[in-house]
């Protein structure tokens, strides 16, 4: 069974741990990230756009002018969408374009992306990140060990030392384990996972 190196803060081996084939070395199936990807950024969506149609606008209730006689072009509202300060023909109204997609297929384009960054030897498994307090020059500090310089760290939501050491640092985000996602994993060139968060991923994906 494949195996990848767990290192230190330091970036120094210090063991080795396997890597489930069925999990790690599988083909990546692009269709999948793709769809994933979609699916996380739709979700982000706020659909807050909004415009008034003519019937929404304030006024307009009086004609503008008697119908014949005029010379001019008949006109029943001065909310009419040809006017001006006039509602707006087929415009935004608040939506949800949020949709969910089928678990395994999640799962399954996770899965596609941890390969890819397996491949491209972008990830790394660290024994623990224990920060003794919420410093940035501490995660300043662990990107240097690591010759790091966009990188996704991922480890338990219960780190809060880690979280904030790492907040203020551009190109770099720390997750929860179980909140990991395709988009997070592509948008960042390095993955880099505690062996806590490592096994519980792998148990996961199972």
């Amino acid at each position: 069974m494949p195996k990848v190196h767990v290192l230190n803060s330091s970036g120094k081996k210090v063991k080795e741990v396997d890597v489930p084939e069925r999990i790690l070395l599988s083909p990546a199936k692009e269709h999948l990230i793709y769809e994933a990807i979609l699916n996380y950024r739709a979700n982000l969506r706020r659909g807050t756009a909004s415009t008034k149609t003519r019937a929404q606008v304030r006024g307009g209730g009086r004609k503008p002018w008697r119908q014949k006689g005029t010379g001019r072009a008949r006109a029943g509202s001065t909310r009419s969408p040809l006017w001006k300060k006039g509602g707006v023909t087929f415009g935004p109204s608040p939506r949800d374009y949020g949709y969910s997609m089928p678990k395994k297929a999640k799962r399954n384009a996770l899965k596609s992306a941890l390969s890819m960054k397996l491949a491209e030897n972008q990830l790394l498994v660290l024994d623990q990140l224990d920060f003794k307090e919420p410093k940035t020059k501490e995660g300043v500090k662990l990107l240097r060990a690591l010759n790091l310089d966009s990188a996704l760290i991922v480890d338990s939501q219960d780190n809060v030392n880690l979280f904030l050491s790492l907040r203020n640092i551009p190109k770099v985000k720390a997750v929860d384990h179980g909140q990991l996602n395709v988009y997070d994993v592509l948008n960042h060139k390095s993955l880099v996972l505690t062996q806590t968060a490592f096994d519980s991923l792998m148990e996961r994906l199972k």
